[in-house]
């Protein structure tokens, strides 16, 4: 009895003094993100969202990934061919590539994503129509086979925004794609914290033990993700002023979207960087299935009364860091630049929109305008459209919501009157408007799926034919012809363009590595 009371008080004491130890056992080595808006939707497949596809990169990888000169990299990939004609490809993926449950990616998972992607983006769709077939062959390969060349094969599987083609589990890139999925389950960087997960305050995620990394360092989306954090948290503080406090004061890393008024105090703040977050576009968004804006005269109209620098003044942008007034669809300063189609517009006339809005036949419908009330920039773009419309004489409704329930609500084909809508606004960062295959918004192909569904042949054949010819003569001239008609069809209205910024604490290594507003955090360290 004796021996078993010393063995307990000896098992006690040894408790006792492991427990300063316990004690002091290291946090994980965590980075705080203010993230630009709330999650909601953890399907990067199903919206265009930024704040959706920057959560696919934490969680997912791809087969291929754009360096930070643009050009296509394998990523899951470790080899593909094609053949002279354009039409056989086929890829092998790299061994041991696991999911966060430690099961096997296959060709499979790989098949099964990119025909879910293909059904939902343009450059997916326009691969359809070349006749892509994609066939699985061992555990490792697939194929693709075109019915006709189709010369951005690789630029299509790296694409980086829009629709981001991820690798999902085979099971549930076969759930229908007219509902977003609500499980996560991915190969990438980060595992998601479903647990911890607190919408309207908080996202996490840890690094992922079975993600399978490359051997090149971080090159853009390309190379390496394997993150030197063991912790990621998205903290949602839609107060800017308590964004920038928490920042000054080291209690969050890094800012992601910078609010345009804090840019120039923050420029003088040692402890703060000041990073670009790649050029963006202003876009106003009409639903084309429901009056007024079903009547392109009417959008015309409205496209006459817009003054990009006033939209981009409102919105706060410092004068080097936008431009006055930007004729392309397809980002100033971009190799595909051009002003066809846009002398009629280069000066907003209020008068004569009026007139053409008349024209028109504008009957004084309702506008219901979506305002988002919790991101400065956007509520201001759409204060902005709401005074732009009223100028003209549309009856404007405008209706406050946060950034992450417009998300969800200009999904509803429904009349305005029946909880739809008829205008939200948004802006598009240089991936997803540099080309008339990348801006989402110009993809005019009847029974699309894009909010605003915009429905033009005439355009969608003008991109068909750009994405099929290889003389660069002939495709700039048909790249003039798609933007003249785009000026006709007016799918949405370019509101001006401007430089985005990001900050962060000044300690952080491998800022310079975070590219064009990508969500590249596996690139930092402290």
């Amino acid at each position: 009895m004796k021996r078993r009371t010393l063995a307990a008080v000896a098992a006690l004491a040894l408790s006792a003094a492991c427990l300063p130890a316990l004690a002091q056992a290291p946090a994980p080595k965590t980075l705080k993100v203010v993230a630009h808006a709330d999650l909601k939707i953890l399907d990067p497949t199903f919206t265009t969202a930024y704040i959706s596809r920057n959560f696919g990169y934490m969680v997912y990888d791809t087969l291929f990934a754009q360096d930070s000169t643009g050009k296509p990299q394998p990523q899951m990939v470790e080899k593909y061919t094609a053949s002279k004609d354009g039409k056989q490809w086929s890829f092998t993926l790299r061994p041991g590539l696991k999911f966060s449950d430690g099961s096997a990616v296959t060709s499979a998972d790989a098949v099964a994503s990119l025909q879910r992607w293909a059904a939902r983006d343009s450059l997916g769709r326009a691969m359809t129509a070349s006749g892509a077939e994609w066939k699985q062959g061992d555990a490792r390969t697939f194929t693709l086979t075109l019915t006709e060349p189709f010369g951005m094969v690789l630029d299509a599987l790296a694409k980086p925004s829009g629709f981001p083609p991820v690798i999902l589990p085979e099971r549930l890139a076969r759930m229908p794609a007219t509902a977003p999925l609500t499980e996560v389950l991915g190969s990438g960087p980060f595992i998601f914290k479903r647990d911890e997960w607190v919408p309207g305050n908080k996202a996490v995620f840890v690094r992922n033990p079975n993600y399978v990394a490359r051997s090149e360092p971080p090159n853009g989306l390309a190379g390496s993700k394997k993150s030197n954090f063991e912790r990621v948290e998205w903290l949602y503080l839609p107060d800017s002023n308590s964004a920038i406090a928490a920042l000054k004061r080291g209690e969050v890393d890094i800012v992601e979207q910078l609010q345009p008024d804090y840019i120039a105090p923050l420029r003088t703040d040692s402890t703060v960087k000041i990073g670009s977050g790649g050029a963006y576009q202003g876009f106003l968004v009409m639903n084309q299935l429901h009056p007024p804006f079903n009547n392109p005269k009417v959008r015309q109209a409205l496209l006459q009364a817009v003054n990009q620098e006033r939209f981009v003044a409102a919105m706060g942008y410092p004068l080097d860091m936008r431009m006055a007034y930007c004729p392309t669809f397809f980002i100033c300063g971009s190799p595909n630049e051009t002003s066809a189609g846009a002398e009629p517009y280069r000066k907003a006339d209020v008068a004569k929109a009026k007139k053409m809005l008349a024209d028109a036949g504008y009957k004084g419908e309702k506008v219901v305008l979506l305002v988002p009330s919790d991101v400065p920039y956007l509520n201001a773009e759409a204060l902005m459209a709401a005074q732009t419309m009223k100028s003209i004489g549309i009856n404007v409704d405008a209706q406050n919501l946060d950034w992450a329930s417009i998300g969800a609500r200009r999904a509803k084909r429904d009349a305005p009157e029946a909880g739809g809508w008829n205008m939200y606004v948004t802006v598009a960062g240089e991936f997803d408007a540099n080309s008339p295959i990348s801006n989402a918004y110009l993809g005019a192909a009847c029974g699309n799926t894009l909010p605003g569904w915009p429905c033009d042949k005439q355009l969608d054949d003008l991109r068909t034919a750009w994405l099929k010819e290889t003389v660069p003569a002939k495709r700039r001239e048909l790249l003039d012809a798609f933007q003249a008609r785009a000026y006709e069809a007016v799918p949405y209205i370019n509101a001006g363009q401007y430089s985005a910024a990001f900050a962060a604490r000044a300690n952080l290594k491998g800022l310079d590595k975070l590219w064009a507003g990508m969500p590249m955090f596996w690139a930092l360290d402290r």
